[in-house]
């Protein structure tokens, strides 16, 4: 069993490191606005719920692609303006209600204007509220998130690892030795006091 343990420990400490980097999107309004409806991820997928967020705005105000893209939509869906983009890595997001400022198949890069933002949202208790949301994968199968987890200045915390390990029946010397800490050779008691 403490094998077992030692091995999965290892396999995620050599894991390939996650690439965070490329998945940080800019506010799409600014300055910052206000969150006045959160995500609330429905489960089972097909059920009710709020698959994005409602930030606080004001009609007229410009609406910013929050990363790098192209256009796939631009236009009425379903009664409302939408813009939606899809970028990099399987990523797509969508705006609404937005007056289109971009055309179908224009790249973007960060940043760019892609509409004005227009009254009407229903739910919205200010004069607008643009919906923000994310999903990766296509449509008919898409894993909704919440956009907020991957605005950049949103801080990410990480769990420290001797904590996880701890949590999976590992000691900290094994954790460790594991890591390869240079103070920790193999079962040694050399690095009990780190």
């Amino acid at each position: 069993m403490r094998w077992a343990a030692a091995i999965v420990a290892a396999a995620l400490i050599w894991a390939c490191q996650a690439r965070g980097d490329d998945l940080r999107l800019d506010w799409p309004l600014r300055p910052h606005p206000a969150v006045v409806r959160s995500f609330d991820a429905p489960a089972p997928d097909w059920n009710r719920g709020h698959r994005g967020v409602d930030l606080a705005g004001r009609p007229g105000q410009p609406v910013y692609a929050a990363g790098a893209g192209t256009v796939v939509y631009a236009g009425m869906l379903a009664g409302r303006q939408v813009v939606s983009l899809a970028h990099p890595g399987g990523l797509h997001t969508s705006y609404e209600p937005v007056q289109a400022s971009v055309r179908v198949g224009q790249p973007l890069t960060a940043g760019t204007v892609i509409g004005e933002l227009l009254a009407g949202h229903p739910g919205c208790p200010v004069a607008a509220c643009l919906h923000w949301g994310a999903m990766w994968g296509p449509a008919a199968r898409a894993d909704y998130v919440d956009p907020l987890g991957l605005v950049a200045s949103t801080p990410i915390r990480l769990k420290p690892l001797h904590a996880a390990l701890n949590n999976a029946g590992i000691n900290r010397h094994t954790s460790l030795w594991l890591a390869g800490h240079p103070l920790c050779p193999p079962l040694s008691k050399s690095c009990d006091g780190l």
